[in-house]
């Protein structure tokens, strides 16, 4: 059974740090090597949205709200991915859960980041 565990969430204020964790089991290791992890973010009663992927080679994409404060990476070898976010703000509270694009309706329970004075 494919799960993906989230982690690292909490209570920043603006301008803080955290750093994400996303732990992966039952997904093999040429599988999880075949796509672009994902980190996503939903508030409540509005959509999941996307926030940052990597490849396997390191390549990473950035929603625009977030580029030049997160940072995605993964570890290929463990089948983690993390995001590392700085510069925190009020609109980056959310719940922020990872993906794998082969199993798309997969979801973890995610993590809470509020960020609040």
């Amino acid at each position: 059974q494919v799960r993906f565990v989230e982690s690292g969430g909490g209570l920043v204020q603006p301008g803080g740090s955290l750093r994400l964790s996303c732990k992966t089991s039952g997904i093999i290791t040429s599988v999880f090597n075949s796509a672009a992890m994902a980190w996503y973010r939903q508030v409540p009663d509005k959509q999941r949205e996307l926030v940052a992927s990597i490849t396997k080679s390191g390549t990473a994409n950035y929603a625009d709200a977030v580029k030049g404060r997160f940072t995605v990476s993964r570890d290929n070898a463990q089948k983690k991915a993390y995001l590392q976010m700085n510069n925190l703000k009020p609109e980056d509270t959310a719940v922020y859960y990872c993906n794998h694009p082969a199993y798309p309706t997969t979801w973890g329970q995610g993590t809470q980041v509020t960020v609040n004075s």
